[in-house]
């Protein structure tokens, strides 16, 4: 009613008040509060309004869904999550994903809401049409340098933007939670802002591969730098079109980009060095290594030198990634660094 309404201004006004400060172009301002006009359209959101369009993807511990929801007509990606846990702490969960609506940046998946319907724990964002860069990655093969500069810049100012007014970090950056759409725009999803859902889906992992920081790996203390590791090792296998670790040989280097490339001190060995982890058999062509297992790739990303790009890059790139795959977390850049870095 008139009431509520008159209630929901200081809330209007303290937004839009949070709006002012990010220092957004015009065309971002004009479009973040596009997104929170239709969003004031959606009511509460329950199961029933809602209608599969199709499959997006799935893995980390659910299955997303383009939907329509048929109240407001919007067009959502709807993530489901399974877990079997008691009422209070999915209430709980659901009570820290609320933070979820204050998070409006153009670099952050927007966020219509989440609820709790028979098992299953329902996040609804905006549907970015273009999907994530790993699918991209699959389509393309690789992704040129120049892309690749505009993804750092997203990235980097979405991470800031966590930290700076919601105090988290993100927890997951991987290929798979950078999504695109065709306007053009890069924006992070699936970032760790409730301490309980972390919990929950904690033994949820199953991959083959990790962008966990070494010190995160090692079980120690760990911060927003570990985030920039993921990063930079985001940015290696999108630029070379597989998990970076371990490195490619420079057979595999020539057969990836079609002619010799300076990569790694090539040092002959005349046993086969094991191939990445992943789809054994594919892509790898004559390559004859076995996949590595998990434990193994965990191993050597602790105790190995970190990846680096080959030299077919520019140098400004090189060094980027470089800083940001600095296995000691003190030494490598931070958000503020990479933020007037070159590359940048």
């Amino acid at each position: 009613g008139v009431a509520e309404r008159r209630a929901y201004c200081p809330a209007l006004a303290a937004l839009q008040k949070k709006l002012e400060e990010l220092e957004l172009d015009e065309q971002q301002r004009k479009r973040l509060e596009a997104f929170l006009t239709q969003k004031q359209k959606v009511g509460e959101l329950k199961d029933d309004d809602f209608e599969k369009i199709c499959e997006l993807g799935a893995g980390n511990g659910g299955v997303v869904f383009k939907v329509s929801h048929r109240p407001s007509g919007l067009i959502m990606a709807r993530k489901l999550i399974h877990l079997e846990i008691k009422p209070a702490i999915r209430n709980q969960i659901i009570r820290e994903l609320q933070v979820l609506h204050e998070c409006n940046s153009p670099y952050i998946v927007g966020f219509y809401g989440a609820f709790y319907s028979d098992g299953e724990i329902s996040i609804c964002m905006e549907h970015m049409d273009g999907g994530s860069l790993d699918q991209s990655l699959k389509k393309a093969g690789k992704i040129p340098e120049q892309i690749l500069g505009k993804v750092s810049i997203a990235v980097i100012k979405g991470l800031s933007y966590l930290r700076e007014k919601h105090k988290i970090m993100h927890r997951d950056v991987k290929p798979s939670n950078i999504l695109v759409n065709s306007r053009g725009e890069i924006k992070l999803c699936d970032f760790g802002v409730s301490g309980q859902l972390i919990d929950s889906m904690a033994n949820s992992f199953v991959g083959t591969r990790s962008y966990m920081s070494p010190e995160r790996l090692q079980g120690t203390h760990y911060s927003v730098q570990s985030d920039i590791w993921s990063m930079g090792l985001s940015l290696v296998e999108m630029a070379i079109g597989r998990f970076p670790i371990p490195p490619p040989d420079a057979k595999e280097l020539e057969q990836i980009f079609g002619f010799p490339v300076e990569g790694e001190a090539a040092c002959s060995e005349s046993s086969p060095k094991p191939q990445p982890p992943g789809r054994p058999g594919s892509s790898y062509g004559s390559d004859s290594r076995p996949p590595m297992a998990i434990f193994e790739l965990l191993d050597y990303i602790v105790n190995e030198p970190p990846p680096k790009l080959p030299g077919i890059f520019s140098s400004e790139f090189q060094e980027f990634v470089n800083k940001c795959l600095v296995k000691n977390p003190a030494e490598r850049a931070d958000l503020k660094q990479l933020m007037v870095s070159v590359h940048i």
